[in-house]
This record gives C-alpha cells, sequence and structure tokens, in this order.
C-alpha cells in the first residue's frame, strides 16, 4: 500500500501546486468568464487534493479508517481525472490529455493494491 499512499500524497500536493501556480499566474481566465462555475470546481479540486493527502497520511499511518477514506479520496480523483481532459481536449492540448490518462491507469493501479 506504500505506492498507493505515495501516489495519493504525491498527486494531492500536484493538484494544490497546479491550481496555485494556474490563480497566481492568472491562468484561469474562467475566473471573468464563468466565475461561479470556476469557484465551484476550485473548492471540489482542493477538497480532492486535501482529502488525498489525508487518505495517503493515513495509509502510511496504518490508521484504522485509512483504506475506506483512502479509496473515498480516490473515487473523487477518479472523477476529475475522467472529466477534467475535456477541457484540454477542446484546446488541442493533447499532452495535458495524456497526462491525465496516466493518472487514471495509475490511480486505477492504485485502488487495486488497496483493495
Amino acid at each position: 500500500m506504500e505506492f498507493s499512499a505515495v501516489y495519493a500524497i504525491v498527486v494531492g500536493i500536484g493538484m494544490i501546486g497546479q491550481w496555485l501556480f494556474s490563480l497566481a499566474t492568472g491562468r484561469v481566465p474562467e475566473l471573468d468568464t464563468e466565475p461561479l462555475r470556476i469557484r465551484f470546481h476550485l473548492v471540489a479540486e482542493f477538497v480532492t487534493a486535501a482529502s488525498l493527502l489525508v487518505g495517503g497520511i493515513a495509509l502510511l499511518t496504518s490508521a484504522k479508517w485509512s483504506r475506506w477514506f483512502y479509496l473515498l479520496a480516490t473515487g473523487m480523483l477518479l472523477y476529475t481525472v475522467i472529466v477534467s481532459p475535456g477541457y484540454f481536449a477542446q484546446q488541442g492540448r493533447w499532452g495535458q490529455v495524456g497526462l491525465f490518462a496516466l493518472l487514471l491507469v495509475l490511480a486505477v493501479v492504485s485502488v487495486g493494491l488497496v483493495v
């Protein structure tokens, strides 16, 4: 389960870092064009990232509740790695789509290791 825990922690940190960077550099035009939708989306992304961090740390520390919480957090991640690539595909950013595909495969593998 160490792979799954580290995966969750790395992805959680990566999600937070990516969004903070995008927000700090003004690369979220939807704040002007779709402010309500993107704010709801950002809350969901940060809750997912925080849940991945908690779930990963819980797995590493063998907390009694770690498996169910990790699976919940990874379920949240699975949703985002399935729905988010559409945004990048629409823009023709296929490298980003490929990254989401890789994240999807690794998430499924990590769930398999925990189950």
